[in-house]
């Protein structure tokens, strides 16, 4: 099955450079699969809390990508977790890892994302996010924990926005030692708002797309402040902000 503009911006993303990703993304197993067929780690993950949703990818999997023999050994490996994804063994694996998680809020994904560093303070992780609305939460999470942003990119699908957030958590001690020159993640966005994207052709979005976009969200936070009588100003006046500076 063909992968849709988001997923795919999301694979498009990811480099040829890693040991294990997870692929945490709710979508019956369409992301690792295509990893699979690009053969971008020596091992994909996939995972999900659904015991059913997992019999379903396993029985695919085993099906489309056999488990390797001398023939095939030079393929990629894949591995079926039914779990909650904020407790993933990552300590179990060693070398480089990516958790990519996408198609929940940016509340919960926030959550998953805080129990995943909190539990393996020791470990170098990188994360590809794609939330659905929220972002400001995630991203505050992403900021307390000193993340680097390694790329970020706003794509649209079905009229709807979504930003995909790559970044690069640095284990205890190492951050200090060894920092990396990418700048740490910004609370509204830094290359996201750059035009034009050409290091990434999967993005056609125009200054007007910013734009609206922009607005969206605003409207989304004013509401927000209404409804719920949460104090949000700063995020209004800071989303406010990249507006003006766009127009």
């Amino acid at each position: 099955m063909k992968l849709g503009h988001r997923l795919s911006s999301i694979v498009d993303m990811i480099p040829m450079q890693y040991q294990h990703i997870w692929d945490c993304c709710c979508d019956h197993g369409l992301l690792g699969a295509e990893m699979l067929n690009r053969q971008l780690a020596k091992q994909i993950h996939f995972v999900d809390i659904v015991p059913d949703l997992m019999a379903t990818v396993e029985q695919k999997l085993q099906r489309f990508y056999p488990i390797a023999t001398d023939s095939n050994a030079h393929l990629p490996q894949w591995s079926v977790h039914t779990q909650d994804v904020a407790k993933l063994p990552l300590a179990d694996y060693n070398g480089t890892q990516l958790i990519v998680i996408a198609g929940v809020g940016g509340d919960l994904m926030a959550s998953m994302v805080n129990s995943l560093i909190q539990n393996n303070p020791q470990l170098t992780l990188d994360f590809l996010l794609c939330p659905v609305l929220q972002v400001a939460t995630l991203r505050s999470t992403l900021i307390q924990h000193r993340c680097s942003l390694l790329d970020e990119l706003l794509v649209t699908e079905n009229k709807r926005f979504y930003e995909l957030v790559y970044v690069r958590y640095q284990a205890e001690g190492l951050a200090a030692s060894k920092p990396l020159n990418n700048p740490l993640v910004s609370l509204f966005g830094d290359k996201i708002w750059q035009l034009p994207r050409n290091s990434h052709p999967a993005s056609t979005l125009q200054t007007a797309d910013l734009q609206r976009y922009l607005t969206v969200t605003i409207n989304h936070y004013q509401k927000v402040a209404h409804n719920k009588g949460q104090q949000v100003d700063n995020l209004v006046a800071g989303y406010q902000h990249v507006l003006q500076q766009l127009s």
